[in-house]
């Protein structure tokens, strides 16, 4: 998913047109260096920009990885100018993605605890430019990606109910589909939820319900269809996970394991190992 076009515009913002500070000459290896703990992601990106430079990456660790403070994510060697041109693009990359592989991480574990069986999701309230790098890094935090686009699957939303109304979406959006595309529609309460499910969703996505009107949304969709699957999704957060996870919900997505994950501070270093 990620090109040289891509990383190429990368480099064309950080670097601009008339670089001087990075003109060094000479031969040189780096290390990008994880500073707090956390999951590796981003490393195939941060790879690409020192590739597309002509440097080397010498050793890397996959994606999914869990660091330390002072582990290596990648070395790297070549021409001094181009590891230190790619240098800031490749940890800023490589720390976003981080950070979204390691909030994946803590909701996954938060949620399997109660449940081994629920998924925690990702959402498509991703950085434009930036989805596939962050929905890699949401699978390396052993999150489940959900929809890559907008025609992955049908989702019946709220605007589609207001505009049309449920059932009469959800017919309208199964008639034009393939039959390999599952329809899933977004409700506000367990009611929706089960008029949804009869009225043939495939998954029900229950959506800002607190947890027990999830686990009434999740009985009453059982009841209605018991082939359904159910989401709960809106404002979930990792310390929340747990008390959803308890519901009996299939899936569990939360937006803000791509737009609100911190960075994992990481730091790129030049030389020896010291």
């Amino acid at each position: 998913m990620l090109t040289d076009a891509d990383v190429e515009r990368w480099l064309r913002e950080d670097v601009g047109h008339h670089d001087v500070t990075n003109d060094v000459p000479g031969e040189t290896s780096g290390r990008l260096v994880a500073k707090e703990p956390g999951v590796a992601a981003g490393v195939d990106a941060a790879s690409a920009v020192f590739d597309y430079l002509d440097a080397t990456v010498t050793e890397r660790v996959a994606d999914g990885t869990a660091v330390d403070p002072g582990d290596a994510l990648l070395r790297v060697a070549g021409p001094a100018r181009a590891v230190l041109r790619g240098e800031r693009v490749a940890v800023n990359v490589a720390a976003h993605a981080s950070g979204v592989a390691t909030r994946t991480d803590a909701a996954v574990e938060a949620a399997r605890e109660v449940d081994p069986d629920v998924r925690v999701a990702a959402t498509r309230k991703t950085t434009p430019g930036l989805r596939g790098v962050e929905k890699r890094a949401v699978a390396a935090g052993g999150g489940d990606t959900h929809r890559l686009g907008l025609s992955h699957m049908v989702m019946v939303k709220d605007n589609h109910v207001a505009e049309l109304g449920l059932t009469e979406a959800i017919e309208r959006f199964r008639e034009r589909a393939s039959f390999a595309t599952n329809v899933e529609v977004e409700v506000e309460g367990p009611d929706a939820a089960a008029r949804a499910a009869a009225a043939g969703a495939d998954v029900v996505l229950l959506d800002n319900m607190t947890p027990a009107e999830t686990a009434a949304a999740v009985e009453r969709v059982a009841a209605a269809d018991g082939d359904a699957l159910t989401e709960a999704s809106g404002g979930i957060t990792v310390e929340v996970v747990p008390d959803y996870a308890a519901t009996g919900v299939d899936v569990i997505s939360m937006g803000g394991l791509t737009h609100s994950a911190p960075a994992l501070d990481l730091s790129f270093r030049t030389g020896g190992d010291g």
